[in-house]
């Protein structure tokens, strides 16, 4: 017997790719990040699939230490600025589809010039946070 297959979407429902291959969908809610931290633990091996829409400037930087980020415009205009060995490099992202792996352990932030829509695939992992 098939399970029944549904179509979702990334304005209610995000996709968490575990390490042992399966890709389990996570509702998006206010609790959001409570949820997968009671769900995956230290979220070890996994990755987050979501989408995010800006209109402003990030206020955090971000890094990701377990990995790679992929990070896609869908729509809109945003710079990417990555900061390495204290230089800030800017990588300017204008096309949909244009997209940016950044490196595991660099910090990153976005600028944002036009309301945007970006698909990321982040190693939560560790994570860390720090304001701009």
């Amino acid at each position: 017997m098939t399970s029944q297959i549904d179509s979702l979407n990334f304005s209610s429902t995000y996709v968490v790719l575990e390490a042992n291959g399966d890709a389990t969908p996570i509702a998006v809610s206010d609790r959001f990040f409570a949820d997968l931290e009671t769900q995956f633990g230290d979220f070890k091996g996994n990755r987050l699939i979501s989408h995010f829409t800006f209109d402003r400037d990030w206020n955090t930087w971000e890094m990701h230490p377990a990995g790679d980020e992929f990070v896609c415009l869908l729509s809109g205009q945003v710079d990417l600025i990555l900061e390495q060995d204290r230089v800030e490099n800017k990588i300017c992202l204008n096309t949909p589809g244009a997209y940016i792996l950044v490196p595991r352990g660099v910090w990153h932030t976005a600028r944002v010039h036009t309301p945007s829509s970006m698909l990321f695939i982040t190693p939560g992992e560790g994570t860390q946070n720090r304001p701009c």
